[in-house]
């Protein structure tokens, strides 16, 4: 899966300029960061994808901790600001892109299917904040 992944979706999210490291990717803007990561079941067959977004100054947690925006992940954040991006209907199981079939290309595709979802939230986040 984390080929097909890797071949499909993460040339298409450096296009839509996202940098980073798979499986954890941001977009960089004037006043805030998209953020986007990939996070695999430990008992395999299954990943979730995790958006989410901070201001530039980075984010502190609840905890008190403070996370730089170049190095925040998704889960640093309050859970009621970060979303999942969801499959279509029948082809997971909630918020879980499932792949124990063994169609990693046709899960990847459906990732990318998604993504424009992801864009939508984050530019509705976007026009929350002005």
């Amino acid at each position: 899966m984390d080929l097909a992944l890797k071949a499909v979706v993460v040339p298409v999210l450096r296009e839509r300029g996202f940098t980073g490291l798979y499986p954890f990717f941001r977009r960089m803007h004037t006043t805030y960061v998209e953020l986007l990561t990939f996070q695999f079941d430990v008992n395999g067959g299954g990943f979730v994808i995790d958006r989410s977004r901070c201001g530039v100054g980075g984010v502190t947690t609840s905890e008190g901790r403070y996370i730089s925006a170049s190095e925040v992940k998704p889960w640093d954040l309050d859970p009621f600001d970060r979303l999942q991006i969801k499959p279509r209907a029948g082809s997971g199981t909630d918020s879980w892109f499932r792949y124990e079939s063994g169609e990693y290309d046709s899960v990847a595709n459906e990732v990318l299917v998604k993504l424009p979802f992801a864009h939508d939230y984050w530019a509705a986040a976007a026009e929350e904040a002005q």
